[in-house]
């Protein structure tokens, strides 16, 4: 049985099915990571006004506590889809750098095949059933005083999942056309932090 062959183009690039794919995923991702970065705003603000008033007033509020390691979860939890976009995710790069651009699109083909989504799937599965047993029980939590509902942290979860397996598709069709062809559609900068 042949392997299916990607169409090509009179002028050899990437048929535009494929390309309108992937840029629509990547704004899609560019759009919720905008968003998302926004809850650093009331992130930062939670902290300031605990530290006001814990050192300043000697007055620290119940619900700080449990706002910001919230908040912080749900930056980094549902952040992390815009991460993979950007290529901000670690990387063994020793060994990544001395790869073609061929073989680094095989390697993350079957990476993304045999371990992203079926992880990431299982994970979604896991974290929904969580998620709604929080939300029948109307947990809370138990770290502070003011006990805040966790069914929507919870719910965190599963969404991030979802935004992860979706622009794992996008990242999945760059690969496997790197692997094909041996042309790189997006290059990703090394992040430093």
């Amino acid at each position: 049985m042949q392997t299916p062959r990607l169409a090509r183009r009179p002028g050899g690039g990437p048929p535009p099915g494929l390309l309108t794919t992937i840029r629509g995923i990547d704004r899609f991702t560019d759009w919720t990571g905008t968003i998302i970065s926004w809850l650093s705003v009331p992130l930062v603000l939670a902290v300031i006004y605990e530290v006001i008033a814990r050192y300043i007033f000697h007055a620290p509020t119940i619900w700080a506590f449990d706002a910001t390691y919230m908040l912080y979860g749900t930056l980094f939890m549902l952040g992390a889809a815009y991460a993979l976009h950007k290529g901000a995710h670690i990387r063994t790069d020793f060994f990544w750098e001395k790869f073609s651009t061929r073989k680094k699109g095989v390697i993350d083909s079957i990476s993304y095949l045999v371990f992203f989504f079926p992880s990431l799937a299982m994970l979604f599965y896991l974290s929904m059933h969580e998620a709604s047993y929080a939300w029948s029980i109307n947990e809370t939590s138990d770290q502070s005083p003011w006990r805040p509902i966790l069914w929507p942290f919870k719910g965190v979860v599963p969404l991030a999942c979802l935004l992860l397996l979706i622009q794992g598709v996008s990242e999945l069709l760059k690969s496997l056309y790197m692997a094909r062809t041996g042309v790189e559609l997006e290059h990703k900068e090394k992040v430093e932090v």
